[in-house]
């Protein structure tokens, strides 16, 4: 049975106290925050830890990160003279969230997602439950359009209107009025329109990093699973609940490994706070194991691919 929305995280609060009901949140906060301090403290004091922004920039002026979706935009708008340094950019940021998890970037760096959970929390206050229904190909026209948009212009045009450049640079450079309108649209369409609507259904950035980590080393596993009570928390709070399923009691009956594999899951930690029961935790593995474990029967690894 769900848990009614006014209810919603007490048990999470009475078992773990406020702390451990709220850990990785703080967490994220402290990790997001603490990312664009380090890109301001450059200006403001002259300690450059990051220099540039989150589409391209210097850490300690020696490694260079470049954001992978504007490098698309860069290839499809036909800009190829590039340094090598790009290249070593790209591959330094691939590589890392290809370990962690791509989409980690959409919950713990892209400065969006503040946004997109302080409606999330509105919706649940509000008791909005009205939410249009969004195909889940969207994120993936929208990444397919900014790279033609790209190629028709010769120009990264989408980082004209992309929310996550512009919020990014406002909260570095001063919001203006296109930063604030930026924010405004994001939080009311994910209030108003379709819940947890631009990271988990829209925005092309997610469909990218979702590629990205597929083969990630960090997971959302499930070892206490056998002591799920069904109060459907967990599902509430998830941007991706649809990845859920698997690492339940439905996957447990149906052979899968105790672990979260769908490319879609941010490690955003909503799971794990959420629960009282402490069915979920972060676990390391081996990079790779995603489709699967060794002694999997065919069988086992059909149900998982029908499961996500």
């Amino acid at each position: 049975m769900a848990t009614p929305i006014e209810q919603l995280g007490r048990d999470a609060l009475a078992a773990k106290g406020w702390l451990g009901a709220y850990r990785w949140l703080i967490a994220r906060r402290i990790v997001q925050v603490g990312i664009i301090a380090l890109f301001i403290i450059g200006p403001i004091g002259g300690v450059w830890v990051l220099k540039g922004n989150l589409a391209g920039s210097w850490l300690f002026d020696t490694v260079p990160m470049v954001e992978p979706f504007v490098f698309l935009q860069m290839l499809a708008a036909g800009m190829f003279g590039f340094l090598s340094t790009t290249l070593i950019g790209v591959a330094v940021v691939v590589a890392f969230y290809a370990l962690v998890g791509g989409r980690a970037y959409c919950a713990w760096v892209c400065p969006v997602n503040i946004i997109t959970d302080a409606a999330a929390w509105a919706r649940r206050r509000l008791g909005i439950s009205q939410s249009a229904k969004l195909s889940p190909q969207v994120r993936w026209w929208m990444l397919a359009a900014a790279l033609l948009l790209a190629l028709a212009s010769g120009q990264l045009a989408y980082e004209l209107v992309n929310p996550v450049s512009i919020v990014h640079r406002g909260l570095i450079f001063g919001m203006g009025a296109g930063g604030w309108a930026a924010v405004a649209g994001i939080f009311l369409f994910d209030l108003l329109v379709a819940k947890h609507g631009w990271c988990s259904h829209v925005c092309p950035m997610g469909a990218l990093y979702s590629l990205i980590g597929r083969p990630a080393a960090l997971k959302v596993a499930s070892p206490n699973r056998a002591q799920c009570d069904d109060c459907m928390e967990c599902f509430e709070v998830c941007p991706e609940p649809k990845i859920l399923p698997a690492a339940l009691k439905q996957g447990m009956k149906q052979g899968l490994p105790a672990r979260v594999d769908s490319a879609l899951c941010t490690r955003c930690g909503r799971c794990i706070d959420i629960c009282s029961k402490d069915v979920f935790a972060f676990s390391l593995m081996a990079p790779g194991l995603a489709r699967g474990v060794k002694g999997d029967t065919g069988e086992k690894k059909r149900a998982w691919k029908k499961a996500s």
